[in-house]
């Protein structure tokens, strides 16, 4: 049984992550630590964890644990750790974008390894940090990850990605609180989002092709629904069996020969794929939950592997599909 530590422990992926926590069989949750709510009780910010956990918050860091998950926001990790010294045998994972770009993976002697399995998992069963790839970054590069791998993305890829609302954590701004986002549908830092940088990190293509990438705020609260469309010489049926052989061994990332809805992936690890080629255009959509496969289940995944764990290991979850 490995001990837990989680830190900025009020926001809602860090309530999807110490629910996550507490129901894995190899894992105890020993303290979450919050600045701003210290012995206040959990489920009174997390009121869906009532009767799962009496524990209370904690203003103080207890380093004696296997396994630090860190919950701040972009920009606090670092400063974290530089207060805070952990052990090298304590697993970290950050869920921030802390550590993901090159010339920022690096934190004195740990090299922080880019946490999306399918395509790092090798990598990721061999380190000891681990750096959360962000929601959108984790439905786009699964998207494209088949055809990159091959050489393929010869095009520009143009994509739209809506979000729910979720996406912009739990305290209210002037386009997240209810009487503006419901029935509403907006989009925002159109061509220049910040998880465009770790994307084409990963995403290689071919000289002169560009990523084209439209961010949507939808009306709901969770999960993001991602389409790519690009120029394609390949027919359907061998791009389904490109993405089928490349997807085999993953498993959390799945393909529909059925057009995809989101209620099929909201509450669960999965990010289901479908492919659909109209003349000479192919279109790709992806789905998975933003704060799930796309945040903390996601995390959870990571350490399984760091663990030597089966990768699904706390993770056959439910889908709300009604």
């Amino acid at each position: 049984m490995k001990t837990v530590g989680i830190v900025g422990g009020t926001g809602i992926t860090a309530g999807e992550l110490i629910d996550l926590v507490l129901i894995h069989p190899h894992l105890h949750l020993k303290w979450v630590y919050s600045s701003s709510r210290p012995h206040v009780r959990i489920t009174d910010i997390h009121p869906q964890l009532i009767g799962r956990t009496s524990l209370k918050f904690v203003g103080e860091i207890d380093k004696n644990i296997d396994v630090l998950f860190l919950c701040l926001g972009h920009g606090h990790s670092k400063t974290f750790l530089d207060k805070n010294y952990f052990d090298d045998h304590v697993f970290i994972i950050d869920l921030s974008n802390e550590f993901r770009l090159p010339g920022h993976t690096k934190y004195h002697n740990r090299d922080f390894i880019y946490g999306l399995p399918e395509l790092n998992a090798s990598s990721i069963a061999k380190a000891h940090a681990i750096a959360n790839p962000g929601c959108f970054a984790t439905g786009i590069q699964l998207a494209l990850l088949p055809l990159s791998n091959n050489h393929l993305l010869k095009n520009d890829v143009h994509i739209h990605s809506i979000t729910g609302s979720t996406g912009a954590g739990i305290r209210p701004q002037a386009t997240t609180h209810f009487s503006w986002r419901d029935n509403n549908i907006s989009w925002y830092k159109p061509f220049v989002h910040q998880h465009l940088d770790e994307i084409k990190r990963h995403i290689k293509l071919s000289q002169g092709a560009q990523i084209h990438m439209i961010p949507l705020r939808g009306d709901f609260t969770r999960g993001i629904f991602t389409t790519c469309y690009l120029k394609s010489d390949l027919s359907e049926s061998d791009v389904y069996d490109l993405y089928d052989a490349f997807y085999q061994s993953h498993p959390f990332t799945h393909l529909s020969k059925n057009e995809v809805h989101l209620k099929q992936v909201i509450n669960t690890n999965n990010c289901v794929i479908h492919l659909h080629q109209y003349q000479q255009t192919l279109l790709i959509t992806s789905i998975l939950d933003n704060l799930l496969k796309g945040a903390s289940s996601q995390a959870i995944e990571n350490l399984n592997l760091m663990l030597q764990l089966d990768p699904a290991t706390g993770l056959n979850l439910k889908p709300s599909v009604y």
